[in-house]
């Protein structure tokens, strides 16, 4: 079953540490939540493996290998809200060298049930503010670097 992307959240946390290992949903347990409002794009993440070649001389051919897991910047877009506290921490976090907690809530809960989420850990790299033309929104754009895997927790009934 798809989903549409429209009703999902994203929340920031605190600063947390690199745990120098794959995290779980228990590493987000003592987090305390601020939901980032005026949400217009949430963007892409998710891991792929950094590419190490060989070149292999007595086959003539190049020999690829998976090396370490990336799990890429997200790129998300708000409509500007000067008074969203989620939007202030978001430009608070990024005058920090800290890593913080991120969770994105899905719109897919069945009924009665509980909706799927991702969790990780990053660092705000960017909170620019975007102005383009007279008929448009004034936006935030954030760049979130994950220093993590991604926790996925699937909707339940």
């Amino acid at each position: 079953m798809i989903f549409a992307t429209n009703g999902s959240k994203i929340y920031i946390g605190g600063v947390i540490a690199d745990p120098a290992a794959d995290v779980t949903a228990t590493t987000f347990a003592a987090q305390s939540w601020t939901e980032i409002k005026e949400l217009e794009s949430l963007g892409t993440f998710g891991d792929s493996a950094s590419e190490i070649t060989f070149e292999a001389i007595n086959q003539a051919r190049t020999k690829r290998l998976k090396g370490t897991r990336n799990a890429g910047s997200m790129d998300i877009v708000c409509g500007l809200d000067y008074s969203d506290a989620g939007q202030l921490a978001l430009i608070a976090a990024e005058k920090t060298i800290s890593d913080y907690a991120f969770r994105v809530v899905f719109n897919d809960a069945p009924a009665g049930g509980t909706p799927s989420e991702r969790l990780f850990i990053a660092k705000v790299a960017s909170a620019s503010e975007g102005l383009d033309t007279g008929n448009s929104v004034m936006k935030l754009n954030a760049s979130l670097w994950i220093n993590s895997n991604i926790v996925r927790i699937n909707a339940e009934a």
